[in-house]
């Protein structure tokens, strides 16, 4: 009798992992998506945000900082498929039809763990939607990176280093309200081949600034960056 089971492998595990909690592993496969879209040529940026109201998605509108013509759509969603059926007309009809797409700022990306969070489901959902829904964080900076290979290549403990170092100076910016981050990986979904998907999400916009330019100076940004940007920058419609 032939043995099927042999050269068979054990299928991956996909699912997010915390800490423990109440001593036992933490474990979802709860995420959130998230996608960027900017356009120019847009006159009235309100009621392009009031066009999005119907549809069936989460939704920012961003006033673009650097086009006076220029908003951006973030768009939330637990399920990717929302963004093809539901997204994807929404921004193909009306008011939207006669803008500009500006595909170089299109960014999309998923909420992820890295294995020490105390509570999952508020790190993968609740926190990220929070973050950028919260009417008095208006300003928003978002940008995709690309880490370099040398990075991949260093041991876990010393990758764990130098994003603690990058953590420290996020935890500080969020616990005086200066910026708060939304991290998004972005792994074979980006089209310029990028990483990650970053948002600083907060009440002024010279704080994002700032935390940028801190960053600037740890050892994953001098040293193992491979790619970053472009940035888009902008304020969320107070009616959005």
């Amino acid at each position: 009798m032939a043995d099927h089971t042999r050269g068979q492998t054990e299928p991956p595990d996909l699912s997010e992992r915390g800490a423990l909690k109440d001593g036992v592993p933490q474990r979802s496969d709860q995420r959130l998506f998230m996608q960027l879209f900017a356009f120019g040529g847009c006159t009235d940026a309100g009621t392009a945000a009031r066009e999005l109201q119907s549809a069936a998605v989460r939704t920012v509108v961003y006033e673009d900082l650097n086009d006076p013509l220029g908003i951006a759509v973030l768009a939330i969603d637990s399920d990717p498929n929302t963004f093809v059926d539901v997204v994807r007309p929404a921004l193909g009809r009306g008011v939207f039809s006669t803008l500009t797409r500006k595909p170089e700022y299109t960014m999309f990306g998923r909420t992820y763990s890295i294995g020490y969070e105390p509570d999952l489901n508020e790190t993968l959902v609740e926190r990220p939607m929070r973050t950028v829904l919260n009417p008095e964080w208006r300003w928003a900076v978002w940008y995709p990176l690309r880490r370099s290979g040398a990075f991949a290549q260093l041991p876990p403990e010393q990758q764990r280093t130098i994003l603690a170092e990058h953590g420290a100076i996020g935890l500080a910016f969020g616990s005086a309200d200066f910026a708060h981050d939304v991290r998004l990986a972005c792994h074979g979904l980006d089209q310029s081949d990028n990483d990650f998907v970053i948002g600083l999400i907060g009440r002024e916009l010279f704080p994002l600034s700032a935390v940028v330019q801190r960053m600037r100076k740890t050892q994953q940004t001098s040293l193992y960056l491979d790619r970053l940007g472009p940035f888009f920058v902008g304020r969320k419609l107070e009616s959005a």
